[in-house]
């Protein structure tokens, strides 16, 4: 016969709403402060940038808020992991965890609200960091170079110039004078593959767009070659030409635009390639360098571990701020900050050496989660 368990169901129900309630005022507190904290330290940092771009108030305003999102992204682990020691504190200073447990509720059934809390902020940085945040960004950079255009701004630009790259999955090579990101129109396209046969084959035209799903080719003129010794064969020239079997899709293109260019000074910044221009890149090219390959899949695990941090500072959080005992509340402040500050240092060591070759690029994205993952469960096993 099963045993009743030693606490109503309704009873567990009202102690998660409070639990939940109690993290919740904090938690928007801490979400708020930061925020301002952060606009009004990027904004005294780039006022000097603002005014070179000459941007007007109502401009700066609409740049902060499409900055919002890549902000929400850095300072979301921090504002939940200070919110949970706050409010973890403030309950061990006053004992409640302490009856709570002597009532026969486990530490793990307790903390069941603040890892619901940790899941749902995981699933809502990883929606932020891939969807919203690349969009969002092209937006600011938009704005600061609406009224000047500086030269280098990739982010900003619509239209790219002697751009090429090769396929290597289909042994195809693009030469594009002229690529609208918007349109995924090209201008003076010049394509060259290599058939299973051997044979050689080119193709120019005046113009290219993809519709349907297919690459339909304007004024075009093809050239083949039986193979590498034989002479170049012109064909008579065609006004449009549907090419169903360049499978290159305008993402992986954009994708290949942006890595060439990020590539170029290894921008670190998290909003910089999200995880479907790094898949789009990798589909292309199936044989990368080892220096190449090490940023990639360095960069594509780091994207993909870092939602989970959210989790992760739930389970660092616990027990620091579920220990018995009263204790100051600036303890939690103390605690979150040294925590933040040994994370940020791991994860900065680890996705260097990722990207450097010394260390596999899954490790190196997931090893800061897993270090400090287990540690927290270490710790939770030893609370008393």
């Amino acid at each position: 016969m099963a045993t009743a368990p030693p606490y109503p169901a309704g009873t567990m129900r009202l102690l998660d709403r409070y639990v939940f309630r109690e993290l919740l005022v904090p938690l928007g507190f801490c979400l708020g402060g930061f925020l301002i904290f952060w606009i009004s330290a990027d904004a005294f940092k780039s006022m000097s940038e603002f005014q070179d771009d000459k941007l007007h108030l109502f401009d700066i305003i609409e740049y902060y808020l499409a900055m919002t999102p890549e902000f929400l992204v850095i300072i979301l682990p921090m504002v939940l992991l200070l919110a949970l020691l706050y409010t973890l504190t403030n309950h061990a200073r006053h004992n409640e965890i302490t009856a709570m447990r002597a009532a026969g509720i486990s530490l793990w059934r307790l903390c069941a609200p603040y890892f619901a809390v940790g899941f749902a902020a995981s699933a809502g940085l990883f929606w932020l960091n891939e969807w919203c945040v690349p969009r969002t960004t092209n937006w600011s950079e938009q704005i600061k170079t609406r009224y000047v255009q500086k030269p280098g701004e990739v982010a900003a630009q619509d239209k790219f110039h002697n751009f090429g790259f090769t396929n290597v999955r289909d042994q195809r090579t693009w030469f594009i004078t002229e690529y609208s990101m918007r349109s995924a129109e090209m201008l003076k396209p010049q394509v060259d593959w290599t058939l299973s046969d051997g044979s050689i084959h080119r193709l120019y035209a005046d113009r290219a767009i993809r519709t349907n799903g297919v690459w339909t080719f304007f004024n075009v003129i093809e050239f083949s070659q039986a193979d590498a010794g034989a002479p170049m064969l012109r064909s008579s020239p065609t006004n449009v030409l549907s090419v169903p079997e360049f499978h290159e899709t305008p993402a992986e293109i954009q994708s290949e635009i942006k890595i060439s260019s990020y590539q170029n000074f290894r921008n670190s910044r998290r909003a910089d390639l999200p995880l479907g221009d790094i898949l789009g890149y990798l589909q292309l090219h199936p044989g990368l360098s080892h220096a190449e390959a090490s940023w990639l899949y360095t960069k594509l695990h780091g994207r993909l571990a870092t939602p989970w941090t959210c989790l992760v500072v739930v389970l660092i959080a616990i027990p620091f701020g579920a220990t018995s005992g009263r204790r100051n509340l600036f303890v939690g402040v103390a605690g979150s900050i040294f925590i933040c500050f040994a994370y940020f240092v791991i994860q900065q060591v680890c996705l260097a050496l990722g990207a450097a070759g010394y260390l596999p690029g899954w490790l190196a994205g997931w090893l800061p989660n897993m270090v400090f993952g287990v540690t927290g469960l270490m710790l939770m096993a030893h609370v008393r």
